[in-house]
Parts: structure tokens; sequence; C-alpha cells
């Protein structure tokens, strides 16, 4: 089985620290195994996309000396292959229609979950409200999940009692995340998933869709979450700086020792090609740590 890999941004704005760790991690890891490594644009929640970030990403990524394995895949051209696992899914009756909103599933659950109240499955035999337009969800059904990962170790969640009936389709017709990441991990054919741990309470609801929809389960690695000084993720709310293509030497080095890896001391004056040569050579997903770290952004980054 030949290795592939794949790192899926999305076009919220650019990309950052933490944005090029898992990034970094998902790289090496694939070229050190002799294997492909894809990209993705996930651009599929439009509302929340910033215009020009996809192509400030591309950049980011072409400065930093990545290179990806083939033609770059966009959700937003691919919603036709969303629609037939959905149809898949309906064939099964696993989906049901729902118009409750957030403030009404707060109102009406008294059970918390990994990502907030429980939906009370209010809409199960029958959408609550007529002509409102539903959103689409998908019974949990009990379904208990284990995966092992290869950084954070056996994971084990019950869906229906830590997630309960999730929507695969909102009710502005935008399918979600958990979804479109299943089918086009399938389509594309990657068996290896590197990526942040803030997505580690995703991954047993999209094993239970690869069972559901019959599809292959890829391998999963989920890296630490880099934070501010205030324990707060990188990201574009927390005013994390973007990645400077000036100083892209400088951040790769950065990013091997903030992923565990045994890098000499004077890697750190060395090309960024040369940094990319001993990443690769050196690779080892083994010493990466499970726990987030606090990350001091210097001047530039």
């Amino acid at each position: 089985m030949q290795y592939i890999g794949r790192f899926a941004p999305s076009p919220t704005g650019p990309l950052h620290f933490g944005s090029l760790v898992a990034a970094v991690a998902s790289y090496c890891d694939a070229k050190f195994n002799q294997g492909k490594w894809l990209l993705r644009l996930e651009d599929l929640d439009k509302p929340r996309e910033i215009a020009g970030a996809a192509d400030i990403i591309l950049q980011q990524l072409d400065a930093f000396g990545f290179e990806w394995d083939s033609e770059i895949v966009r959700q937003s051209q691919r919603s036709h292959y969303y629609a037939q696992a959905l149809d898949t899914l309906q064939n099964q009756h696993l989906i049901y229609p729902c118009t409750c909103t957030r403030k009404e599933i707060a109102d009406s659950s008294n059970l918390i979950g990994i990502d907030g109240f429980i939906y009370p499955k209010t809409c199960l035999e029958y959408p609550l409200k007529a002509n409102t337009k539903p959103a689409l969800r998908i019974r949990a059904n009990n379904s208990k999940i284990a995966f092992h990962d290869a950084i954070q170790a056996d994971i084990h969640q019950n869906l229906q009692i830590e997630v309960g009936d999730f929507v695969l389709k909102r009710a502005d017709d935008l399918f979600t995340y958990q979804l479109a990441v299943v089918v086009d991990d399938a389509a594309q054919g990657v068996t290896h998933v590197v990526r942040g741990a803030d997505l580690l309470n995703s991954t047993p609801r999209q094993i239970y869709l690869q069972k559901c929809l019959n599809l292959p389960t890829p391998y999963y690695a989920h890296i630490p979450i880099a934070r501010n000084a205030a324990g707060e993720k990188l990201s574009k709310q927390t005013l994390a700086k973007p990645i400077d293509a000036t100083l892209s030497a400088q951040q790769l080095f950065e990013a091997l020792q903030f992923l565990g890896q045994p890098t000499p001391t004077n890697l750190q004056f060395a090309s960024l090609a040369e940094i990319w040569q001993w990443a690769i050579a050196h690779w080892q997903l083994r010493l990466i740590p499970a726990e987030d770290s606090t990350f001091k952004q210097h001047a530039g980054i």
C-alpha cells in the first residue's frame, strides 16, 4: 500500500505557525515513507472564507518549499459527490430533517457533550416546525467508536452519549466538514491523516461515516496544538501572526523543534533546502509529544 497523506487548510486567513506545524508534520511523514503528499482546500464554508486567502496560502506553501504531488482539490467544486454520499445514507434511513435552532437545542437539552449541548432528537419523527428549511442530521445510533492514534494513543467515544445526532447538511444547503472530509479522503486514496489535535474529537464521527458509507479508514496521528501565552490555540481569532516567507528557514526549524524532532544546533543556520533534507531523512513521528505546547511568537512570526 502506497502512503498517501494530505494537508487540507481552510481559506479563512493566511497560514500561521500552528498551520505550519500541521503542514510540516504531514509533509515529513509522507516523504519519509516515500509517499505522496496532497493539497486540498477546504473551502465549503463560503461565509467564513476570506477573499484572497486561498491564493495567499498557496504562495506561503510554495515559499516554504512544500511540493504537492497532484492537482489541488477544492471542496467547493465537489458538492455533487457529497450529495451522492448523503443519498447513500438516506437510503439506509440514517438521515432525518431538523428545524431546531442552536438556542432551541440549548433550551431543551439537559445533556452536554464534547461540543456543547447534545441534540435531544426533537425532530427525529418529524420536523418540529413546518415551512422551515431543515438541516439534515445523521442518527448516531449509540455507536461506540475506538481507534488507535499514532500520537494520542487509544481513543474511545460513544457517539450517542458524547456527540449525539450530528448535522451533515446545514439549513443553508452547505455540506458540513464531517461529511466532506470523509468523502474527499476516500476519493483521493488518503491512507494516513496527520493533523492537529483540535480535530481529534471529530475523528470518531468520521470513522462512523466511513463505516456507514463502506469507505476505508485511514491511519490517524493528531499532533499537539500550538497555543499562545494565554493558553489559546493559535488562530486568526486569537490574532496569530501569519508565517513569513522571509523567515522560512527559521520558522521551519522552529516547527521541527515544536514537533519534538532532535534538531542539531547548527541546523538553525542552514538553508531552507538543507533543513528540509535533514527533516525528511531524520523524521520520527514517535517523538512528537501528545500534549499541547505554548509557542512564543517572535517578531515577524
